[in-house]
This record gives structure tokens, C-alpha cells and sequence, in this order.
């Protein structure tokens, strides 16, 4: 399986966080899974301009000259991308929240009806998993863990596919290998 993780550690002292990532990824890639991890803060990823410049200027692409034309590509040739941030003041880190901003060009600008909700119509036959890891800070609880799982579910739905597996970084990466394999 191709996996993508894309590391949302906007903190690089944070190495519990990066190490738990690096033990992942090695598990995963003894396992005969392709594996790429994506350091987003060591990247040049600007914020999405809302100026849909990606449907109309130049459709699939973002007209911003960043690493995001390469993230989405990594992405949409991925059969797996792993979300994966430390939980800051209860939602994932600006950091990743502004690279999911920027998958926008993978979709199209017009609508279908998806599980009876209005969604963009699909680019692509083929859209990846999605996986969430999360690290919980000192005052992250299971209810702020249910949201962001939910808020990336919805992200999944958008992005056709669906939220395939979720953890956190207290759960074992036995256990979390092993899941990611059974997908």
C-alpha cells in the first residue's frame, strides 16, 4: 500500500511526536508498505486565497507557486494519507489545517448529491483513504478527540473517500501498524 503521512508537528522540539511518526513509518515500511512522509512545516505552503483561481485559471492546480501542486499530487497517488497533528487548544494544528485548505484543486467546482448532502463532483476516478493521529495535549479529552474525527470525516467525505482509521499517539504502534495494514 502507498501511504502519505502528512506531519502537521508544527513544533520541531516536539520530537515525542516526530519519534512516534519515524517508529510508524519504519513499522509500516517493514510491513512492504511504501511510505512518504511529508514534514509540513519544513515546506513552503501558503494559505489557500479562496480566489478558486484552481477551477477557472488553471483548473486542478493552485495558482500559488508552493509545495502544495507536489503535496496534492503525493496525495491523490497515495491509496492512504495520514492526517497527523498534536491537539492545540482542542483542533489539529493551523499547520495541517492549512495544507487540507489547499486539496481544494483535487475536486471540482461543481455539485452532486452525496449521501443526500450537495458535495463537489470528484476530479479524479480514485481518491485515497484517509487516516487520522492525533498527539493529546494536557487538557485534550475523548470529546475533543470525537471532533476532530468528525471534522475529518467530513473532510473525507469531501475529498471522496472516508476516514478509514483514527488513533492517537497513546495508542501502540503494534497496534496501530497492524490496523493500518488490515485497510
Amino acid at each position: 500500500m502507498k501511504i502519505t503521512i502528512l506531519n502537521g508537528n508544527p513544533d520541531s522540539e516536539n520530537t515525542g511526536f516526530d519519534g512516534y511518526l519515524f517508529n510508524l513509518r519504519t513499522r509500516l515500511s517493514e510491513a512492504d508498505n511504501d511510505v512518504t512522509e511529508l514534514v509540513l512545516r519544513d515546506m513552503d505552503i501558503q494559505y489557500c486565497l479562496g480566489c478558486f483561481g484552481c477551477w477557472i485559471e488553471t483548473p486542478g492546480e493552485c495558482i500559488v507557486k508552493d509545495d502544495s501542486a507536489m503535496v496534492c499530487r503525493q496525495m491523490i497517488n497515495s491509496d492512504l494519507v495520514l492526517c497527523t497533528s498534536p491537539i492545540i487548544m482542542g483542533f489539529p494544528s493551523a499547520l495541517l489545517k492549512k495544507m487540507l485548505d489547499k486539496v481544494i484543486p483535487l475536486i471540482h467546482p461543481y455539485f452532486v448529491i452525496d449521501q443526500g448532502e450537495y458535495h463537489h463532483k470528484a476530479r479524479y476516478k480514485r481518491y485515497p483513504l484517509l487516516g487520522a493521529i492525533w498527539e493529546k495535549s494536557g487538557n485534550t479529552d475523548d470529546r475533543d478527540i470525537e471532533i476532530v474525527n468528525e471534522i475529518h470525516s467530513r473532510t473525507a467525505l469531501n475529498f471522496k473517500s472516508r476516514l478509514a482509521v483514527t488513533c492517537t499517539t497513546d495508542d501502540s504502534l503494534k497496534e496501530v501498524a497492524d490496523e493500518i495494514s488490515r485497510l
